[in-house]
Protein backbone atom coordinates (compact mmCIF):
# COMPACT_ATOMS: atom_id res chain seq x y z
CA UNK A 1 0.00 0.00 0.00
CA UNK A 2 1.34 3.45 -0.93
CA UNK A 3 2.27 5.84 1.85
CA UNK A 4 -0.58 8.20 2.68
CA UNK A 5 -3.22 6.22 0.79
CA UNK A 6 -6.56 5.30 2.35
CA UNK A 7 -7.14 1.57 3.03
CA UNK A 8 -10.02 0.00 1.14
CA UNK A 9 -13.28 0.53 2.99
CA UNK A 10 -11.84 3.22 5.27
CA UNK A 11 -13.43 6.67 5.41
CA UNK A 12 -11.53 9.35 3.53
CA UNK A 13 -10.17 12.17 5.67
CA UNK A 14 -11.90 15.52 5.17
CA UNK A 15 -10.71 17.70 2.34
CA UNK A 16 -9.46 21.28 2.60
CA UNK A 17 -11.28 24.46 1.67
CA UNK A 18 -8.71 26.67 -0.07
CA UNK A 19 -9.53 30.39 -0.10
CA UNK A 20 -7.68 31.54 -3.22
CA UNK A 21 -6.89 35.14 -4.13
CA UNK A 22 -7.08 35.93 -7.86
CA UNK A 23 -5.84 38.97 -9.84
CA UNK A 24 -7.63 42.32 -9.56
CA UNK A 25 -6.60 43.15 -13.12
CA UNK A 26 -3.15 42.04 -14.20
CA UNK A 27 -3.29 38.26 -14.76
CA UNK A 28 0.42 38.05 -14.03
CA UNK A 29 -0.44 38.50 -10.36
CA UNK A 30 -1.90 34.99 -10.01
CA UNK A 31 0.67 33.18 -7.88
CA UNK A 32 2.22 29.80 -8.79
CA UNK A 33 0.73 28.36 -5.59
CA UNK A 34 -2.74 29.59 -6.55
CA UNK A 35 -2.37 27.96 -9.97
CA UNK A 36 -1.31 24.67 -8.44
CA UNK A 37 -4.20 24.76 -5.96
CA UNK A 38 -6.79 25.48 -8.67
CA UNK A 39 -5.33 22.68 -10.79
CA UNK A 40 -5.70 20.05 -8.04
CA UNK A 41 -9.03 20.73 -6.30
CA UNK A 42 -12.17 18.75 -7.07
CA UNK A 43 -14.11 21.92 -7.90
CA UNK A 44 -13.91 25.70 -7.76
CA UNK A 45 -16.61 27.71 -5.97
CA UNK A 46 -16.92 30.96 -7.92
CA UNK A 47 -18.86 34.18 -7.51
CA UNK A 48 -19.40 34.32 -11.29
CA UNK A 49 -18.67 31.03 -13.05
CA UNK A 50 -18.40 32.74 -16.44
CA UNK A 51 -15.70 35.08 -15.21
CA UNK A 52 -13.77 32.31 -13.45
CA UNK A 53 -14.04 30.00 -16.46
CA UNK A 54 -12.28 32.65 -18.54
CA UNK A 55 -9.56 32.99 -15.90
CA UNK A 56 -8.97 29.24 -15.76
CA UNK A 57 -8.97 28.97 -19.54
CA UNK A 58 -6.29 31.66 -19.77
CA UNK A 59 -4.01 29.40 -17.73
CA UNK A 60 -5.04 26.20 -19.52
CA UNK A 61 -7.04 24.86 -16.60
CA UNK A 62 -10.40 23.12 -16.73
CA UNK A 63 -12.13 22.45 -13.42
CA UNK A 64 -15.77 21.90 -12.42
CA UNK A 65 -17.28 25.21 -11.33
CA UNK A 66 -19.91 25.77 -8.62
CA UNK A 67 -21.79 29.08 -8.39
CA UNK A 68 -21.45 30.68 -4.97
CA UNK A 69 -22.86 34.17 -4.60
CA UNK A 70 -24.85 36.31 -2.16
CA UNK A 71 -28.17 34.84 -3.29
CA UNK A 72 -27.33 31.15 -2.80
CA UNK A 73 -24.55 31.05 -0.22
CA UNK A 74 -26.77 29.97 2.68
CA UNK A 75 -28.23 27.11 0.66
CA UNK A 76 -24.87 26.02 -0.76
CA UNK A 77 -22.94 26.02 2.51
CA UNK A 78 -24.31 22.69 3.80
CA UNK A 79 -23.75 20.96 0.46
CA UNK A 80 -20.18 22.18 0.21
CA UNK A 81 -19.41 21.12 3.77
CA UNK A 82 -20.77 17.66 2.96
CA UNK A 83 -18.42 17.37 0.00
CA UNK A 84 -15.48 18.52 2.10
CA UNK A 85 -16.33 16.03 4.84
CA UNK A 86 -16.50 13.37 2.15
CA UNK A 87 -12.85 13.96 1.30
CA UNK A 88 -13.00 16.45 -1.58
CA UNK A 89 -10.88 19.58 -1.50
CA UNK A 90 -12.45 22.73 -2.91
CA UNK A 91 -11.25 26.19 -3.89
CA UNK A 92 -13.18 29.37 -3.13
CA UNK A 93 -12.59 32.38 -5.39
CA UNK A 94 -14.27 35.73 -6.01
CA UNK A 95 -14.41 37.67 -9.26
CA UNK A 96 -11.20 39.47 -8.33
CA UNK A 97 -8.88 39.79 -5.37
CA UNK A 98 -9.07 38.10 -2.00
CA UNK A 99 -12.38 36.30 -1.34
CA UNK A 100 -14.66 37.48 1.50
CA UNK A 101 -13.31 41.07 1.32
CA UNK A 102 -16.61 42.71 0.27
CA UNK A 103 -17.39 39.44 -1.56
CA UNK A 104 -19.31 36.23 -0.75
CA UNK A 105 -17.80 33.31 1.14
CA UNK A 106 -18.04 34.16 4.83
CA UNK A 107 -20.88 31.72 5.56
CA UNK A 108 -19.14 28.83 3.80
CA UNK A 109 -15.88 29.47 5.65
CA UNK A 110 -17.70 29.68 8.98
CA UNK A 111 -19.65 26.49 8.29
CA UNK A 112 -16.48 24.64 7.24
CA UNK A 113 -14.60 25.70 10.36
CA UNK A 114 -17.55 24.76 12.57
CA UNK A 115 -17.45 21.28 11.00
CA UNK A 116 -13.76 20.91 11.82
CA UNK A 117 -12.64 21.25 8.20
CA UNK A 118 -9.28 22.82 7.45
CA UNK A 119 -9.61 26.21 5.76
CA UNK A 120 -6.35 27.34 4.16
CA UNK A 121 -5.62 30.77 2.63
CA UNK A 122 -3.76 31.12 -0.65
CA UNK A 123 -2.77 34.81 -0.43
CA UNK A 124 -2.57 37.23 -3.31
CA UNK A 125 -4.02 40.45 -4.64
CA UNK A 126 -6.36 42.62 -2.55
CA UNK A 127 -7.46 45.99 -3.91
CA UNK A 128 -7.68 47.64 -0.48
CA UNK A 129 -4.15 46.70 0.56
CA UNK A 130 -2.69 47.40 -2.89
CA UNK A 131 -4.22 50.89 -2.81
CA UNK A 132 -3.08 51.61 0.74
CA UNK A 133 0.48 50.60 -0.13
CA UNK A 134 0.79 53.45 -2.66
CA UNK A 135 -1.46 56.06 -1.02
CA UNK A 136 1.08 57.84 1.14
CA UNK A 137 -1.45 57.97 3.98
CA UNK A 138 -0.77 56.60 7.49
CA UNK A 139 -0.88 52.81 7.09
CA UNK A 140 0.05 51.55 10.54
CA UNK A 141 -3.62 51.67 11.58
CA UNK A 142 -6.56 51.68 9.17
CA UNK A 143 -10.25 50.82 8.92
CA UNK A 144 -11.77 48.97 5.96
CA UNK A 145 -15.38 50.07 5.41
CA UNK A 146 -16.04 48.29 2.10
CA UNK A 147 -18.86 49.71 -0.02
CA UNK A 148 -20.89 52.58 1.39
CA UNK A 149 -24.69 52.22 1.30
CA UNK A 150 -26.29 52.95 -2.07
CA UNK A 151 -29.02 55.17 -0.59
CA UNK A 152 -27.90 58.72 0.04
CA UNK A 153 -29.40 59.01 3.54
CA UNK A 154 -27.80 55.77 4.74
CA UNK A 155 -24.47 56.70 3.15
CA UNK A 156 -24.41 60.08 4.90
CA UNK A 157 -25.34 58.48 8.20
CA UNK A 158 -22.47 56.00 7.89
CA UNK A 159 -20.00 58.78 7.06
CA UNK A 160 -21.26 60.90 9.96
CA UNK A 161 -20.35 58.09 12.34
CA UNK A 162 -16.80 58.05 10.95
CA UNK A 163 -16.00 61.76 11.25
CA UNK A 164 -14.01 61.30 14.47
CA UNK A 165 -12.25 58.10 13.38
CA UNK A 166 -8.48 58.71 13.78
CA UNK A 167 -7.37 55.84 11.53
CA UNK A 168 -7.09 55.92 7.73
CA UNK A 169 -10.45 55.01 6.18
CA UNK A 170 -10.65 52.70 3.16
CA UNK A 171 -13.77 52.43 0.99
CA UNK A 172 -14.69 50.63 -2.22
CA UNK A 173 -16.90 52.55 -4.66
CA UNK A 174 -18.47 51.98 -8.06
CA UNK A 175 -18.29 54.23 -11.12
CA UNK A 176 -21.94 55.29 -11.02
CA UNK A 177 -21.73 56.51 -7.40
CA UNK A 178 -18.22 57.95 -7.15
CA UNK A 179 -19.34 61.59 -7.60
CA UNK A 180 -22.04 61.34 -4.95
CA UNK A 181 -19.74 59.50 -2.55
CA UNK A 182 -17.02 62.15 -2.80
CA UNK A 183 -19.60 64.93 -2.33
CA UNK A 184 -20.92 63.27 0.81
CA UNK A 185 -17.40 62.67 2.14
CA UNK A 186 -16.60 66.37 1.69
CA UNK A 187 -19.77 67.30 3.54
CA UNK A 188 -18.93 64.96 6.39
CA UNK A 189 -15.14 65.35 6.68
CA UNK A 190 -14.62 68.83 5.25
CA UNK A 191 -13.19 69.91 1.87
CA UNK A 192 -9.65 70.06 3.25
CA UNK A 193 -9.45 66.45 4.48
CA UNK A 194 -6.70 64.58 2.54
CA UNK A 195 -7.98 61.80 0.27
CA UNK A 196 -6.43 59.36 -2.20
CA UNK A 197 -8.47 57.89 -5.04
CA UNK A 198 -7.06 54.73 -6.64
CA UNK A 199 -8.76 53.67 -9.88
CA UNK A 200 -8.36 50.53 -12.01
CA UNK A 201 -5.39 49.23 -10.01
CA UNK A 202 -2.99 46.95 -11.96
CA UNK A 203 -4.96 47.61 -15.18
CA UNK A 204 -4.05 49.61 -18.27
CA UNK A 205 -5.63 52.87 -17.07
CA UNK A 206 -4.46 52.70 -13.45
CA UNK A 207 -4.69 56.14 -11.82
CA UNK A 208 -3.96 57.37 -8.30
CA UNK A 209 -5.17 60.89 -7.43
CA UNK A 210 -4.39 62.59 -4.14
CA UNK A 211 -5.01 65.91 -2.45
CA UNK A 212 -7.71 67.64 -0.39
CA UNK A 213 -11.22 66.33 -0.98
CA UNK A 214 -12.17 69.54 -2.80
CA UNK A 215 -9.30 69.11 -5.28
CA UNK A 216 -9.89 65.41 -5.95
CA UNK A 217 -13.63 66.01 -6.34
CA UNK A 218 -12.85 68.64 -8.96
CA UNK A 219 -10.57 66.34 -10.93
CA UNK A 220 -13.20 63.61 -11.00
CA UNK A 221 -16.03 66.00 -11.88
CA UNK A 222 -14.16 67.54 -14.84
CA UNK A 223 -12.69 64.35 -16.35
CA UNK A 224 -15.13 61.66 -17.48
CA UNK A 225 -12.30 59.11 -17.61
CA UNK A 226 -11.86 59.49 -13.86
CA UNK A 227 -15.44 58.31 -13.36
CA UNK A 228 -14.88 54.94 -15.06
CA UNK A 229 -13.76 51.64 -13.56
CA UNK A 230 -13.42 50.39 -10.00
CA UNK A 231 -12.34 52.64 -7.14
CA UNK A 232 -10.64 52.47 -3.77
CA UNK A 233 -11.14 55.69 -1.81
CA UNK A 234 -8.85 56.34 1.15
CA UNK A 235 -9.46 59.21 3.55
CA UNK A 236 -6.94 60.35 6.13
CA UNK A 237 -8.22 59.87 9.66
CA UNK A 238 -9.21 62.71 11.96
CA UNK A 239 -6.02 62.19 13.94
CA UNK A 240 -5.70 61.76 17.68
CA UNK A 241 -5.03 65.49 18.08
CA UNK A 242 -7.90 66.73 15.89
CA UNK A 243 -9.90 69.72 17.08
CA UNK A 244 -12.69 68.03 19.03
CA UNK A 245 -15.15 70.88 18.46
CA UNK A 246 -14.70 70.92 14.69
CA UNK A 247 -14.85 67.14 14.50
CA UNK A 248 -18.07 67.07 16.49
CA UNK A 249 -19.47 69.99 14.52
CA UNK A 250 -18.89 68.22 11.21
CA UNK A 251 -20.52 65.08 12.55
CA UNK A 252 -23.59 67.08 13.56
CA UNK A 253 -23.64 69.02 10.29
CA UNK A 254 -23.58 65.79 8.24
CA UNK A 255 -26.71 64.65 10.09
CA UNK A 256 -28.56 67.96 10.15
CA UNK A 257 -28.02 68.78 6.47
CA UNK A 258 -30.22 65.81 5.61
CA UNK A 259 -33.18 67.76 7.01
CA UNK A 260 -32.20 71.45 6.85
CA UNK A 261 -30.70 73.87 4.36
CA UNK A 262 -26.87 73.77 4.50
CA UNK A 263 -26.64 77.25 6.05
CA UNK A 264 -29.21 76.36 8.72
CA UNK A 265 -27.54 73.01 9.42
CA UNK A 266 -24.15 74.69 9.81
CA UNK A 267 -25.53 77.36 12.15
CA UNK A 268 -27.19 74.80 14.42
CA UNK A 269 -24.21 72.42 14.36
CA UNK A 270 -21.90 75.31 15.27
CA UNK A 271 -24.14 76.34 18.18
CA UNK A 272 -24.32 72.78 19.51
CA UNK A 273 -20.63 71.95 19.13
CA UNK A 274 -18.94 75.29 19.65
CA UNK A 275 -17.10 74.91 16.32
CA UNK A 276 -16.69 77.92 13.98
CA UNK A 277 -19.51 78.00 11.44
CA UNK A 278 -17.08 78.57 8.57
CA UNK A 279 -15.26 75.35 9.43
CA UNK A 280 -18.52 73.47 8.80
CA UNK A 281 -19.94 75.27 5.80
CA UNK A 282 -18.38 77.88 3.54
CA UNK A 283 -21.59 79.20 1.94
CA UNK A 284 -23.34 82.41 2.78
Amino acid sequence: MQSGSTPAGAARPPGTLHVVATPIGNLGDLSPRALETLRNVAAVCAEDTRHTRQLLAHFGLERPLLALHQHNEDAQAAQLVARLLGGESLALVSDAGTPLVSDPGFRVVRAARAAGIRVSPVPGACAAIAALSVAGLPSDRFVFEGFLPAKASARRERLARLVSEPRTLIFYESAHRIDEALDDMAAAFGDDRPVVLARELTKLFETVLDGPLSEVRGKVATDANQRKGEFVVMVEGAGDDADAQVTEGRRLYAKLVEHLKPSQAAKLAAELSGAPRKALYGGE
